[in-house]
């Protein structure tokens, strides 16, 4: 295999038409950087004239070399990589117009080159800032931020058709959106995301979802949500054969953020029992089931060795309000989790006669929205997914410090979210070939 081929392989070069000549490779200064400069001459016979198009014939002539510096992937010891690439040059006598050759390595007018600009766009689909991408691939920010745009067109959503069972959530949003949250919603068994809107609020989504079809909206049977009262007002008007899903994970959350207020206030009352109370919440809002009742330890703020069970019956002796607002927490959670809607129900409509008026106040919630809390326990889907969806965003902000460009933030997700090397690389090469082609 000839040197020629070597250098090729190396750099990851397939264009038969670029000639490398002997000790083409140096190591230099540019501009303060330490680079590794290779160089090459580009030339072939042309078919036609890129000008005028006439085929090629005597009157098409070479008409000397145009001197590029394209950059290339970094080489193997981390230095920047220049290609210096002698173009050749033809001149028509047809058109009398000049023209120079061109290569699928890198795309017309342009210094970076096509490999060059598939690993940016592959690290831009993970979770880096792109400061920290423009810095390991001696760019600047606002290379990166073209290619990501570059590659990223407003994703197309399908206005005939919706996934039978949805999920609605939202996120904080970038300070040049229109609302401080805005809008997620995916397919519930994929976790596909099928659009990110800037707003979250009625009017907002309203606009938005009429504008699918009455057969896709009518074909959506179920939407899991939080306790989001314009999604729901939203789902009855425009989705009217979706059954109302509250969140599993968003009712035991209301729940137990009641008791512990309730700990607290009470904390506050008991000075005696306060570090106990303080220092053991976790084990009052554990589900009675999981607390250890064979194995004894050693508590802090308790004499000799005694188990979770012993403890959290010791704490439900300092006040009978946390007593039977515990037992209460207790029995809901209990249905919750055994999937009892009629157990769930019965236990809300007769709490105890001593309950904390933080419990009541969740009460109240849950009673209003009683029959899309029941219809949780019915099914099997929950928010789960989006909020893995919502974790990951949250990554991605504070990773880049923040976002300024709602466009900008929201192609990252999507990019980062419905990442596929195959078909990137595919689309890269349709690129080049079209970019030859023009």
């Amino acid at each position: 295999m000839s040197q020629n081929n070597n250098i090729k392989i190396l750099l990851g070069i397939t264009d038969e038409n670029i000639f490398f000549s002997d000790d083409c490779i140096k190591e230099e200064k540019r501009k303060g950087i330490r680079c590794m400069t290779i160089s090459a001459t580009l030339t072939y016979q042309p078919s036609s004239c890129a000008c005028c198009g006439v085929l090629f014939d005597s009157n098409i002539i070479k008409h000397g070399f145009l001197p590029t510096n394209i950059q290339l992937n970094k080489s193997a010891n981390n230095l920047k990589t220049i290609l210096r690439l002698r173009k050749q040059r033809y001149f028509c006598k047809h058109c009398q117009s000049a023209f120079t050759l061109e290569t699928p390595l890198v795309n017309k007018h342009c210094v970076i080159s096509n490999p060059l600009k598939l690993a940016i766009f592959n690290d831009a689909t993970k979770k880096r800032s792109e400061v920290e991408i423009a810095h390991d691939h001696f760019v600047s920010h606002s290379t990166v931020n073209r290619f990501i745009h570059s590659h990223y067109s407003e994703k197309i959503v399908r206005l005939d058709s919706l996934p039978k069972v949805l999920c609605f959530d939202e996120f904080k949003s970038t300070k040049d959106a229109e609302g401080a949250m805005s809008f997620l919603f995916c397919n519930a068994k994929t976790g596909e995301i099928i659009d990110i809107i800037e707003d979250r609020t009625f009017n907002t989504l309203r606009k938005y979802f009429i504008r699918f079809t009455l057969e896709a909206r009518l074909s959506v049977e179920r939407i899991v949500i939080d306790m989001y009262a314009p999604y729901m007002k939203l789902i009855k008007e425009l989705f009217p054969n979706a059954k109302i899903t509250l969140d599993k994970f968003h009712i035991v959350q209301l729940i137990s953020r009641a008791l512990n207020k309730t700990r607290i206030q009470i904390m506050k009352h008991h000075k005696e029992a306060y570090n106990k109370l303080k220092r053991y919440w976790k084990l009052l809002l554990k589900a009675e089931t999981d607390l250890n009742s064979t194995d004894y330890y050693s508590f802090k703020c308790f004499k000799g060795k005694m188990t979770q069970k012993d403890v959290v019956d010791y704490l439900l002796t300092i006040d009978e309000e946390l007593r039977d607002s515990y037992i209460f927490y207790q029995n809901l959670l209990f249905a919750i989790h055994q999937k009892k809607p009629d157990l769930f129900s019965h236990t809300l409509h007769n709490p105890p006669a001593k309950i904390s008026g933080y419990l009541q106040t969740s009460i109240d919630s849950l009673l209003k929205y009683l029959p899309y809390v029941l219809e949780m326990m019915r099914t099997t889907y929950t928010n789960g997914i989006i909020e893995g969806i919502n974790n990951q965003i949250k990554v991605i902000k504070r990773i880049a410090f923040g976002y300024r460009s709602f466009f900008h933030f929201k192609a990252r997700i999507l990019i980062i979210h419905q990442y596929n090397p195959i078909k990137l690389e595919r689309q890269m090469k349709k690129k080049q070939k079209e970019s030859v082609a023009a």
